[in-house]
């Protein structure tokens, strides 16, 4: 895992969620997160499945944000799950060894240590800096990111608030992948932003 990590908006529009994603993974953007906090069930497996098929597509994985039944149902590549969602080990166990398991850690190295151990694929620290999407208290040092490499053998993301300039230094640090929203879907070129981010690595 290496690379842009995509996630998408809370957008009920799907042909131009479609639109967006597409131009991203033509520009080499390694993984998807379908993240859409206000979707209801069937917006939410409509827009899903056809992410997971575009997806499909250009051989990229797709992850689903805390919906593990739908992954499953779905079949597809992999779950996030935030620090207060289902725990990692709940995850694991429902979806197998075969699929991808991402945790929120937040700033938090010790959180970051347990999800490994209960079987996360990766791990995801941050906010960083201040988002467009998502409010938090923005208070994770980067050299967390340092920390985090020398003492954990999966994947390292950084999110929140992500640019190409604000996220070259962590890039710097270590970090494996970096997760951006606004800065690539909100981009008036959505192609030549995941670009600027694909070329960070």
């Amino acid at each position: 895992m290496r690379g842009l990590y995509l996630v998408t908006p809370n957008w009920d529009d799907t042909d131009r969620l479609l639109d967006v994603t597409e131009q991203a993974l033509r520009a080499g953007a390694a993984l998807v997160q379908y993240r859409h906090k206000d979707a209801g069930p069937d917006l939410r497996r409509e827009q899903a499945a056809a992410l997971l098929a575009l997806c499909r597509r250009n051989g990229r994985p797709l992850i689903i944000n805390d919906h593990v039944l739908l992954c499953n149902e779905l079949d597809a590549d992999g779950v996030h799950v935030g620090g207060l969602d289902a725990s990692v080990a709940s995850v694991r166990d429902a979806v197998g060894p075969g699929k991808i398991v991402g945790a929120s850690c937040y700033g938090d190295l010790e959180l970051a240590h347990r999800a490994q151990g209960a079987g996360a694929s990766y791990v995801a620290f941050g906010g960083f800096y201040p988002s467009l999407v998502k409010k938090y208290e923005v208070t994770t040092a980067p050299d967390i990111v340092v920390h985090a490499k020398a003492s954990l053998c999966v994947p390292v993301v950084v999110i929140g608030g992500m640019t190409t300039e604000n996220a070259r230094p962590l890039v710097s640090r270590g970090a494996d992948m970096v997760a951006a929203i606004s800065s690539v879907v909100q981009a008036a070129d959505p192609f030549s932003a995941a670009r600027e981010f694909v070329g960070l690595f």
